[in-house]
């Protein structure tokens, strides 16, 4: 079994009345995990930088422009059956300006903006409320020990 890394994982927030929203989609019915609520996630392309996916999976699947992107101290993973590996997966958080409209592709069937506390309690996975509870601790906690790396977009 190999250790490989061909996925990412990227958080989508605005800022609503100094509150922080969370941008979560929801797997249409023909997908993979059909009705499974999730943050943008996507697979990296050969040639291509996990960052550079990041940016290219949030405008595949919301048609938004990030305005700022981070990477998170956090790698989410799991077992691939398929490939019997372990997948290590990247965590990014994106912020985008607080009237972005979201235009969904056909991957996802409705999407929310919601606090990290309602996020959480629709995710399906602990690797991916792991990360959330990360990404919500760097932008709300004040005395935070986190450091995020901000990644030059534009």
């Amino acid at each position: 079994m190999e250790v490989i890394s061909y996925m990412i994982e990227a958080h989508v927030f605005k800022r609503v009345n100094n509150k922080i929203k969370y941008l979560i989609l929801k797997r249409s019915n023909n997908q993979i995990y059909p009705g499974v609520w999730q943050m943008v996630t996507g697979t990296i392309r050969k040639n291509e930088k996990a960052f550079e996916t990041v940016l290219r999976e949030i405008k595949e699947e919301t048609l938004i422009q990030p305005e700022r992107l981070w990477v998170v101290p956090f790698v989410n993973s799991f077992y691939s059956w398929q490939k019997d590996s372990i997948c290590m997966v990247p965590v990014f958080c994106a912020e985008v300006e607080q009237n972005a409209g979201v235009v969904l592709s056909e991957e996802h069937s409705e999407y929310r903006w919601v606090d990290a506390e309602e996020a959480s309690e629709l995710f399906a996975w602990d690797g991916q409320r792991k990360s959330l509870a990360v990404i919500n601790e760097y932008l709300t906690k004040e005395n935070s020990y986190l450091h995020f790396t901000e990644i030059p977009i534009k």
